[in-house]
């Protein structure tokens, strides 16, 4: 998994040094390595736990409960960075908690299988902690130095491609991956693709936040989500339970009702200037 990660870092820090040169130029960073070295471990374990939960956990799983990132990133914002939310977003947050939790629910299923799903899902959970305090530390970066997108994006992935480049070799995974891909070399062309289509993706992620804004993105990216489980279920034969099913509309409910809230809250803002 770190090495899996590690390529994906090294593609993605590649990509924004590319998009700084070119199309994205945003001037000098100020911010300190210590935020970005830090903001990188939270997101990189975030990425190794998402990951290595699917061993466990069918697709849709992971991509609902990664929908609830929203929760930890609320919590860690009022413990840490001092935040007040409004009424309204602690029941929006409430609707995705409760969709995640009906959806996790547990069926009468063998006990062996409900150890390695309990393990899969404290691994989404230590994932979903992980992307709060990453959240938390960013909320900090923008507002002590007013970090810019590309330039997080950039270091972020140069202090994770550090740290896990460090864990792959000092564990002798790097070893291992090598012999992995002598034993299975189709799977590069599927890495490689992976690694593409997520740089790509972080790139229009910070396009679609500066050219449309941050409801825009909040609707795509939610969307994305909607079509990821329904792709998961047609294509690759993962299956959903009617009360799933249930659980996936109650949690992009919670989602989508944020997201508009948060666009009037932000045109109210502008009307008041």
């Amino acid at each position: 998994m770190f090495a899996l990660v590690f390529v994906q870092c090294v593609v993605n820090c590649l990509f924004a040094k590319v998009l700084l040169m070119t199309v994205m130029k945003q001037g000098e960073d100020t911010t300190k390595n210590l935020y970005y070295s830090v903001c990188a471990l939270t997101y990189l374990l975030a990425m190794v736990c998402s990951n290595m939960a699917l061993q466990f956990v069918n697709y849709p799983t992971q991509v609902i409960g990664k929908a609830g990132k929203p929760i930890p990133v609320m919590i860690l914002g009022v413990l840490l960075a001092g935040k007040s939310y409004p009424l309204k977003k602690y029941f929006f947050v409430t609707l995705v908690v409760a969709g995640v939790v009906l959806f996790m629910y547990k069926d009468k299923v063998s006990i062996k299988k409900i150890e390695g799903e309990s393990f899969g899902q404290a691994l989404l959970l230590l994932s979903l902690t992980m992307d709060g305090l990453t959240s938390a530390v960013q909320d900090r970066m923008r507002t002590e130095y007013k970090s810019k997108s590309g330039h997080m994006m950039f270091n972020m992935n140069v202090w994770s491609a550090v740290i896990s480049g460090a864990v792959i070799i000092l564990t002798g995974e790097f070893v291992s991956f090598l012999k992995f891909l002598q034993r299975h070399p189709a799977a590069l062309q599927h890495i490689s693709t992976l690694s593409i289509c997520g740089a790509l993706g972080q790139y229009f992620i910070f396009l679609t936040v500066s050219e449309f804004g941050p409801l825009a993105c909040s609707i795509a990216t939610t969307t994305r989500k909607c079509f990821t489980v329904l792709a998961s279920v047609m294509f690759f034969g993962n299956t959903l339970l009617p009360r799933q099913w249930l659980a996936t509309g109650i949690v992009f409910l919670g989602l989508f009702l944020d997201a508009f809230y948060g666009k009037t809250q932000a045109v109210k803002k502008t009307l008041a200037k």
